[in-house]
């Protein structure tokens, strides 16, 4: 079942947004649903050209391997050949780099959030401040 809706996408993706403004960092944010499929996207003016990219494969990985992608990176020695495989497997879809996370929504993984333009911790930080907006 497809929670994730426009109007809840919005207002995650505005709060992470809000956030990289208070941090001075032009990013781009990309909202998912739990199937991987694009709900929002947006880009503040400045922002690099990749980080559309980035940012989406960010929200898809938080939201198919159910945790943040900082935990992901903080754990990937534990099966190298999962990370090694994964580009060739699904290629240009999942990123597990710091900035992403899943949505939850009553406990459930409703979509996932990912930004792109920042440090790994300040993608990371404006994901949570989005995430908090569920």
């Amino acid at each position: 079942m497809i929670e994730m809706t426009l109007e809840i996408a919005e207002r995650i993706g505005k709060a992470a947004l809000a956030k990289a403004d208070e941090m001075g960092r032009p990013m781009s944010v990309s909202v998912v649903d739990e199937s991987g499929r694009l709900v929002y996207f947006s880009r503040s003016d400045g922002a690099g050209f990749f980080t559309f990219d980035t940012s989406r494969a960010k929200a898809m990985a938080a939201a198919s391997f159910k945790r943040s992608t900082m935990e992901i990176t903080e754990n990937k020695d534990a099966n190298p050949l999962l990370w090694f495989s994964l580009p060739s497997v699904v290629p240009a879809q999942a990123l597990p780099s710091p900035g992403g996370v899943p949505i939850l929504k009553d406990g459930n993984v409703i979509g996932g959030l990912g930004l792109g333009g920042g440090s790994p911790v300040e993608d990371h930080d404006c994901a949570l401040a989005g995430a908090a907006a569920v």
